[in-house]
């Protein structure tokens, strides 16, 4: 059974990270088998629960713990925040949670708008009691060339909040929403594409966990390869590094990882490895994967999908491919699934 072999590499060591010292390791512990949440079938999506909380009536989280998790010479701060919500709100991985930050608008007085972040975790949680959920945040600050320093007018709202979070910190929220990030897992053998740009990673953390490192019933079956690709500035930023390499040791047949680090790599023009670039490297095996029913996930920030784009666009030339046929082919087919912000 998989999740005997991962036990041991997926056990948490969930260190507090010291300032200008190393990259903090990241797991959570995993406790007992994980198939009460589960559909009947458990690949049956008719009941994927949606918008069960509104923003006029949202619901109340308590933060359990909010922890840096990336490295001193990461751009940037981003944090992995556990929310408790004690059973009350269900979700599926590849879901969405809404955050409403407290306060109100300087120019209006209205209160701020929802902002929704890609859940981080299994339906399990952290802890696998099916109580509480994950997020995966950067902390979006302004640097204002004038002050030369951040700028705290500009800084954003709900990441800043988020990431200041302490133990016990309400949180107003609403979802879960979202459905075209979820798993296909009817046939066991599918194929799984994912790629990422920095906290985009957050649906996928939730995949590799529910088939690499839980016991669930997709776990047992599943037969099929999951590849993800990330992309991030140097080896700082890498985000839950010591999970996927777990997953990798232990199903070498299942799980793949490839990393675009555009500060330390460079691709095969000399320039700087982003993300398509080393998509790019592998096109070949992506293009025959979808060809025989594979699915492609890409979530991060909006800027990726046009590189990305042009990248497929470049290769399907260069096979004698129509690309616009072939992507209007992926999407019938409901194998192409884009989330970006």
């Amino acid at each position: 059974m998989k999740f005997a072999l991962c036990l041991a590499a997926c056990v948490a060591s969930a260190s507090a990270f010291v300032p200008n010292a190393v990259k903090p390791t990241f797991g959570t512990a995993i406790k007992g088998g994980q198939d009460f949440l589960e559909a009947e079938p458990y690949y049956d999506q008719s009941t994927v629960p949606v918008n069960v909380w509104k923003n006029k009536a949202p619901f109340t989280g308590k933060v359990v713990s909010t922890k840096r998790i990336v490295g001193p010479k990461a751009t940037g701060e981003t944090c992995h925040i556990i929310i408790d919500h004690d059973g009350d709100f269900p979700y599926w991985e590849g879901q969405s949670w809404g955050v409403m930050p407290p306060g109100v608008r300087e120019k209006d007085g209205k209160p701020h708008s929802v902002r929704l972040y890609s859940i981080a975790s299994s339906r399990y949680g952290d802890d696998m009691t099916g109580k509480t959920g994950s997020l995966c945040v950067r902390r979006a600050t302004y640097w204002c060339p004038e002050l030369k320093a951040d700028d705290p007018a500009k800084k954003g709202i709900c990441s800043n909040f988020l990431c200041d979070t302490q133990p016990g910190d309400e949180v107003m929220m609403t979802g879960p929403a979202g459905k075209v990030m979820l798993m296909p897992e009817e046939d066991p053998t599918t194929d799984y594409i994912m790629v990422a740009t920095g906290t985009g990673i957050a649906p996928y953390r939730g995949f590799v966990r529910r088939l690499f490192a839980e016991d669930t019933p997709a776990a047992r079956v599943y037969k099929g390869e999951a590849w993800l690709f990330l992309g991030v500035a140097n080896s700082d930023a890498l985000l839950y590094d010591d999970e996927f390499q777990a997953a990798k040791e232990k199903f070498p047949d299942n799980f793949r990882i490839d990393y675009a680090l555009s500060r330390e790599q460079e691709n095969k023009k000399g320039g700087k490895m982003y993300i398509q670039d080393k998509v790019e490297e592998y096109a070949d095996e992506v293009f025959d994967k979808l060809s025989n029913g594979a699915h492609i996930y890409f979530c991060g920030l909006k800027g990726m999908m046009p590189g990305i784009t042009d990248m497929l666009q470049g290769v399907a030339a260069e096979k004698g491919i129509d690309y616009d046929e072939w992507l209007k082919g992926l999407k019938k087919a409901k194998q192409w699934h884009v989330e970006v912000y």
